[in-house]
């Protein structure tokens, strides 16, 4: 299968998302939410790194189950600007 290459929308999204789990897992070790998600301690240093821009879905719901996020404050903060983007206001 071949992969597409990413927008660059997809790429800040991908990092945004990094950095909301990254705060959100603060001072726990990144061995221990990756254990207790269900998911390996390099995908998880991935998806914080923006590495892993777009993650599967089952992924970033059992990692923000880990750091008691709600997917709702997932999706928030990692469109950010789309929805501004996409439906700009007229001056």
């Amino acid at each position: 299968m071949v992969r597409l290459p990413l927008s660059p929308e997809e790429i800040e999204r991908g990092r945004r998302l990094g950095t909301l789990l990254r705060q959100a897992r603060a001072g726990r070790p990144m061995l221990d939410v990756a254990l207790d998600a269900g998911v390996s301690p390099e995908t998880l240093r991935k998806i914080e790194s923006g590495r892993i821009a777009t993650p599967a879905f089952p992924t970033i719901a059992a990692i923000a189950g880990v750091l008691n996020l709600s997917l709702d404050e997932v999706w928030a903060e990692v469109n950010i600007g789309a929805s501004a983007a996409q439906h700009p206001v007229a001056s």
